[in-house]
């Protein structure tokens, strides 16, 4: 089976394969453009005749668990990454599956982390073909040099969930590392010695793949409640020491940022927010756990607090500012995707209006409306931006694949979306010609904000109106790519040859664009 084949140029002028991993892929036609057809994947249809009468489906250890759930060559076996950089469920099926001599699998994390580089040695000796989910730091490396057998495939939160939904990944074996669980499989991870918040990224593997494992350092008498997970869903439970490492399920720096310049940042992007009426009693947004953006979030709950508003709702990504404006009554709700620190995960127990979410209502883009559509404005960042708004948040401008999209492209489907970036990092301008990779369409990126100006998207002429007579620096994004330059000079385009290592799936499933290998 070849990597890929059958090189297009898709809607925005990328070369893309049309065959990926020995399966047919959609080229990206434009935003709206593709509509899927035929109905949701489904798994095996199971009996109750084939399950413990007294519900108890826990098995000795973990080989166990695989090996009665039909481990073998070429599988697809999927995990979470509530965990984060505490994970410590993931390498043991690897290990396992090496243990038994078992090739070609296919991995499917919702996203991975540098605890995983480990896992570069079944990359190598062929234990796993390759992955679908985030490639970060080492991953990321070995894939842009080549080291992959198969094509890495990236997508967005979202993307996962429609992806196993529409039967495009079918999953063998879920592994779901679940910091409570009561025997019969139902399962929480808002409470527990590795308490880590939800398990929202667990659940298109639970409703959809063969067989599902649920792994717990916390069993409890059923029933376990809440249960995230549904005991329905489990074939087989283990119960193992140790699942996490809860201090290290922190994401981004959960600290409001020191930098002088990125304080900067945060208030130039507050002030165009309300400027530009953003801000209002009862609007609704969502930042990320960055410091920049944690510090936007602040500003926020500052201009709440004078004029005596309060947001209906904050999507999270949690973390204890915003669970502080929530104890506050400085916003109604916060509807969370994933938990960014342990104030997050108190707050998931003990305040009702903290609400757990999954990717399935926050971000499939293949359902009937998602959250992220209601949302009035998002902060994200990236690591390019282009003159024409298109941005990229996989690969830096040397070219190397080193971050996943979480779910920074489903927010593009919010009303407004804020780039607060740097004009430059290490002497590299941030706003080029053309990004490496596409991650975001141009058309779907308002705003961009650097310490030196602000752009805004020509096609957003009701932001443009409403900012005339402001004291901010509004500029056009090609005097903000020229003010770079000058200081910077232009900067070379990466060394790659022409091929493709990875490609990134739009949140519809079609391919925008891909990674090329790094020519050393």
């Amino acid at each position: 089976m070849s990597k890929y084949d059958k090189l297009t140029t898709n809607a925005v002028g990328r070369t893309v394969p049309q065959v990926v991993n020995g399966k047919d892929a959609t080229p990206f036609l434009g935003v709206g453009k593709f509509r899927p057809t035929g109905r949701k994947f489904a798994p095996r249809i199971s009996t109750l005749a084939d399950y413990p009468e007294d519900g108890n489906k826990v098995v000795p250890g973990l080989k166990e668990a695989l090996i009665r759930s039909g481990l073998s060559d070429g599988m697809v076996i999927s995990t979470h990454h509530h965990f984060r950089n505490g994970d410590l469920v993931a390498i043991q099926i690897f290990d396992i599956a090496a243990e038994l001599g078992i090739k070609g699998l296919t991995w499917v994390p919702s996203a991975s982390f540098e605890c995983h580089a480990p896992l570069i040695k079944y990359l190598e000796d062929g234990t796993i073909h390759h992955i679908e989910g985030s490639m970060n730091g080492a991953l990321g490396r070995f894939t842009s040099e080549g080291g992959m057998q198969g094509l890495g495939i990236l997508r967005s939160h979202g993307g996962r969930y429609q992806a196993i939904q529409d039967g495009d990944v079918q999953i063998d074996i879920a592994v779901i590392a679940a910091p409570t669980a009561d025997p019969f499989g139902n399962a929480t991870g808002d409470r527990g010695p590795a308490a880590c918040g939800l398990l929202g990224f667990a659940l298109a593997d639970s409703q959809y793949a063969d067989k599902v494992i649920v792994v717990t350092d916390n069993l409890v008498p059923f029933p376990c409640v809440p249960w995230q997970i549904h005991g329905n869903y489990v074939d087989f439970v283990v119960v193992l020491d140790k699942i996490g490492i809860p201090e290290k399920i922190i994401s981004g720096t959960t600290e409001i940022t020191k930098s002088p310049d990125r304080l900067l940042l945060a208030e130039m992007t507050a002030q165009f927010c309300d400027e530009a009426g953003i801000i209002r009693d009862g609007f609704s947004f969502q930042a990320g756990a960055g410091g920049t953006a944690l510090s936007i979030g602040i500003y926020f709950a500052e201009m709440c607090r004078q004029r005596g508003m309060k947001a209906r709702f904050a999507r999270g990504g949690s973390n204890k500012y915003l669970v502080k404006m929530l104890e506050e009554g400085l916003v109604d709700y916060i509807l969370d995707g994933q938990t960014f620190d342990l104030e997050g995960v108190r707050s998931m127990r003990e305040n009702p209006g903290h609400l757990n979410t999954s990717p399935f209502t926050s971000y499939n883009y293949h359902g009937k409306g998602n959250f992220a559509q209601f949302v009035d404005v998002v902060i994200l960042g990236a690591t390019e931006v282009d003159v024409n708004f298109n941005a990229n948040v996989v690969t830096h401008s040397d070219g190397y694949l080193l971050h996943g999209i979480g779910g920074w492209m489903n927010c593009l489907l919010s009303k407004c979306v804020i780039l607060p970036v740097p004009l430059f990092r290490d002497r590299m301008p941030v706003i080029l010609d053309d990004v490496t990779t596409i991650c975001g369409p141009g058309e779907l990126i308002d705003v961009i904000v650097t310490e030196r100006g602000i752009a805004i998207n020509p096609l957003r002429t009701d932001l443009i109106e409403k900012m005339k007579g402001s004291n901010l620096p509004i500029k056009t994004i090609q005097q903000l790519k020229a003010e770079a330059e000058k200081i910077c000079g232009k900067p070379s385009k990466p060394r790659v040859t022409d091929e493709v290592v990875a490609v990134i799936k739009w949140v519809d499933g079609t391919v925008i664009d891909s990674v090329f290998r790094i020519d050393k």
